[in-house]
């Protein structure tokens, strides 16, 4: 009965990771709705705040109307801005980001690589970041093209802030001021929207920002979420939007959107959290555009509405995203395991703090966790041992009562209160430790702190499958690179003489797939990132060190 337990408990443990990996834990979505048009009445509270916390000059000189829908063309200008973190490219049609390099992450674990780029497509294709104020008799402002009162940005480690401006009016009088404010030590930027009515008559329209990008062939982490993702009444929502042909449009208090890529993601965080619109698509071109629109809101003759942005633009690092604030963090989440991973990924990170070596930390942390959980493990494996002593007994007591099933659950219950044997001591304590390892798997299979991060010799990328040397033909079942996985390979085989050492099922036909498992978890664990597969493998000797104690006792 006991092996019974124990066989079920290993085959739920593979079914969970298979559908951990292949299905994930998904965001209910909200039903699909029509966008609202920024004409239509409405009774919901504009969220539009009256705060212009950025400066920025009266009047730039030369200004002059510049007509809706200009054609980008001699009139564009593009202007870089240079901090320690990040080189970005501006663009005063729109305006836009046409480039945002990060200067701390390369594409590749070669030092000569290029730096990773989050806008990953061509201008033709559309623009990465819009903000605009849309209305019926103005039109749209996206491809206007505005005055920039910089040609170029310089931003010190120990500079102050530096603005930009960029200001465009209408021939209908409604004028547009944006303001982005660039850190030297944040990947943060604010942005001050500013829209006044120089026209006799009210305008109506709502504030709408665009958000586009170009999802990555490879999806990277292990447990990579690509896609929208919102704070959604204070709850994260993942948005998928995976068919050229689908939409999804939510509706509620949103406190921020965001496109997560792979380790990387681009934020738009209102100053505060207001009700909205987001509308997630899916291009035919393969770039997938959200929209958030406000509601709509009336500027009357000469009056200024203001809304204030604060930008984020890049790593998914959750220690960055708490220093941001406005429950950025929230962003990253690991699925029902995320109350116990993030203290998980803590510990790692305070572990890399003092050796420098996440692939050491990954070793540190499995023998606290080991540690943790010593004495159930060791109750565990000692209740095996126990039942495994009453094998033969329990053997014969099958054969005298096999037509009565009644009977011998009868005798098997006095045989285990005779022997003082729990027949699940061995599986229980198993079962309270399945939260901790999936959190661990989902912490090491897509943590950003392990990307490229180098552990010994051959491995010098965690978050990457371990291959030695890099084979000219394909491997079946192997993901490219083609090579050696030596770490997978000395896991399985950990494993193999982790379960010998377990005391075998009575069941012959049990103790056969049991004995299968190793191959079956080296086959899963091949294109697991390296990491994850150091963990398991340190596990295993741990564990095999103390079935060893216990089995000389």
């Amino acid at each position: 009965m006991d092996k019974k337990t124990i066989l079920a408990f290993v085959l739920s443990f593979i079914v969970l990771v298979g559908w951990s990996l292949f299905f994930g834990p998904k965001q209910e979505q909200a039903p699909k709705e029509r966008p609202v048009s920024p004409g239509e009445a409405r009774t919901e509270s504009s969220g539009v705040q009256k705060a212009p916390a950025l400066s920025h000059p009266a009047q730039l000189p030369g200004t002059k109307e510049i007509p809706v829908g200009a054609t980008p063309g001699t009139d564009e200008k593009e202007i870089e801005i240079n901090t320690p973190l990040y080189r970005a490219v501006f663009s005063n049609v729109g305006p836009t980001i046409r480039s945002f390099k990060l200067k701390k992450y390369r594409q590749t674990t070669d030092p000569d690589s290029p730096l990773v780029e989050l806008i990953n497509f061509k201008k033709e294709m559309g623009d990465s970041l819009l903000f605009t104020f849309d209305n019926h008799s103005a039109g749209k402002m996206g491809k206007t093209v505005f005055q920039v009162d910089q040609d170029f940005i310089q931003v010190g480690p120990e500079s102050s802030p530096q603005d930009i401006v960029f200001r465009a009016e209408t021939k209908e009088g409604l004028s547009t001021t944006q303001t982005f404010r660039f850190y030297p030590d944040q990947y943060r930027i604010d942005l001050n929207v500013d829209v006044t009515n120089r026209s006799p008559e009210p305008v109506e329209g709502a504030f709408r920002a665009n958000l586009k990008a170009m999802p990555p062939q490879d999806k990277g982490g292990y447990y990579a979420y690509v896609g929208f993702a919102l704070l959604l009444n204070k709850k994260l929502e993942e948005v998928e939007v995976e068919d050229p042909s689908d939409e999804k449009t939510i509706r509620g208090q949103m406190g921020w959107v965001a496109y997560e890529d792979n380790f990387f993601m681009s934020a738009i965080v209102p100053e505060v959290p207001s009700k909205a619109v987001f509308t997630g698509r899916h291009l035919s071109s393969g770039i997938l555009e959200g929209t958030y629109l406000l509601p709509p809101v009336s500027i009357n003759p000469s009056e200024l509405k203001s809304l204030r942005y604060e930008l984020y633009l890049g790593p998914r690092d959750l220690g960055i995203l708490k220093a941001f604030g406005k429950d950025l963090d929230q962003a990253i989440n690991f699925g029902w395991t995320d109350i116990i991973a993030k203290p998980l990924l803590y510990l790692l990170r305070f572990f890399d703090e003092y050796v420098h070596n996440y692939g050491v930390s990954i070793i540190l942390l499995t023998i606290l966790v080991k540690a943790l959980f010593w004495p159930l493990t060791h109750k565990s494996y000692k209740s095996m041992k126990e039942m495994q002593k009453l094998q033969p007994r329990m053997a014969k007591l099958r054969e005298k009562h096999k037509n009565d099933k009644q009977k011998l659950n009868q005798e098997m219950m006095a045989l285990y209160k005779t022997y003082k044997v729990n027949p699940m001591g061995g599986c229980l304590p198993m079962v309270i430790q399945i939260p901790v390892f999936f959190a661990l798997f989902r912490v090491l299979g897509g943590c950003i702190e392990l990307r490229h991060a180098p552990f010994m010799l051959w491995i010098n990328d965690l978050s990457a499958p371990d291959r030695l040397f890099n084979f000219p033909f394909q491997i079946p079942f192997m993901s490219p690179p083609y090579g050696i996985p030596v770490l997978t390979l000395l896991m399985g085989a950990s494993m193999f003489l982790q379960q010998k050492m377990t005391p075998t099922p009575g069941d012959p036909m049990q103790a056969k797939i049991m004995m299968f498992l190793p191959i079956i978890f080296t086959f899963m664990f091949i294109n697991f990132p390296s990491g994850l597969v150091l963990y398991w493998l340190v596990n295993n000797i741990l564990s095999i060190g103390q079935q060893y104690r216990i089995h000389r006792k």
